[in-house]
């Protein structure tokens, strides 16, 4: 996605792109073994968010560690120092920032993953005990609908209707799309506590963090009609809220560290809608806090 003026800046992703995957079989190479692999990552950004939810509804805090990172990149291009050997161990010369969130093998001292779909689904498929089933085998598909439609219908769309330099009209048309697939997902959850089956999936994770992301970072590149119009979904804010309140999403949601985030890499101006919050993120959250307490 390319840089604007309105939106935060988008890190580049440059060649080698790691896509490893964990099998079962020792002969693969990548093979489930407790305590071989490691997590970096930072819950400021949406992706390593939605693996730090996902890695908690699991459990696997022993059998995979987690290495957490500053919210705000310390360096260009939105890369972290403390991921530059590992990127250096893999690719010699790696032209590129070495950009979180990663999946290590401390084995080798190498990447297997930067693809956090890949990470989140192997997370669940060879850590987890099945008691979770985050990617039920009969949900695949419409998981991956929902992942299509939270990336290109709301995180997207709601970018470009927040752009600057962009003209009405190509505005109007975003905001369009941006409630459109709001839309389909009220309707989806109008009756009903999860958006795939009877339980809790990873197209919850991913919606819920498409929606942090829309009402805390593009909410303020929105006037305020359009914030309240995006508001206008009652069964879609309201799972938002109760998901923030499960101790696996609001424990692990760094308000302060989303906005920082956002702050060092927005290029833009706020518009209207920056006044008009959603949700009280901070609040549910908090409830969240006091049921983790032992």
């Amino acid at each position: 996605m390319s840089v604007t003026p309105s939106a935060a800046r988008p890190a580049t992703r440059s060649a080698p792109a790691f896509r490893g995957r964990i099998g079962r079989d020792p002969r693969s190479g990548h093979y489930a073994v407790p305590r071989r692999y490691r997590l970096h990552l930072s819950t400021a950004c949406p992706r390593g968010l939605a693996i730090a939810v996902t890695h908690g509804l699991l459990g696997i805090g022993e059998e995979c560690p987690v290495t957490l990172l500053p919210a705000v990149p310390d360096c260009p291009g939105g890369g972290h120092a403390a991921l530059r050997p590992l990127y250096e161990a893999s690719a010699h010369h790696h032209p590129g920032p070495a950009l979180a969130p990663v999946l290590s093998d401390d084995w080798s001292g190498r990447i297997v993953s930067t693809h956090a779909p890949d990470i989140m689904r192997d997370l669940d498929g060879r850590f987890g005990d099945g008691r979770a089933a985050l990617y039920p085998h009969h949900a695949e598909a419409e998981i991956e609908a929902v992942e299509r439609l939270c990336d290109q219908g709301v995180e997207e769309a709601a970018q470009r209707a927040g752009r600057a330099d962009a003209g009405p009209a190509e505005r109007a048309e975003a905001l369009e799309e941006l409630l459109g697939a709001l839309g389909t997902l009220d309707r989806r959850l109008t009756g009903r506590d999860h958006l795939v089956g009877d339980r809790l999936t990873a197209a919850d994770v991913v919606l819920w963090t498409a929606l942090v992301q829309l009402d805390i970072v593009h909410r303020h590149h929105l006037d305020a009609r359009a914030v309240q119009r995006v508001a206008d979904h009652p069964a879609l804010w309201a799972h938002a809220r109760r998901l923030t309140a499960h101790p696996a999403f609001g424990t692990r949601l760094d308000l302060d560290g989303i906005a920082r985030r956002h702050h060092a890499r927005c290029r833009g101006l706020e518009a209207a809608g920056s006044a008009v919050q959603i949700l009280d993120w901070a609040a549910h959250a908090d409830t969240a806090r006091r049921a983790h307490r032992p």
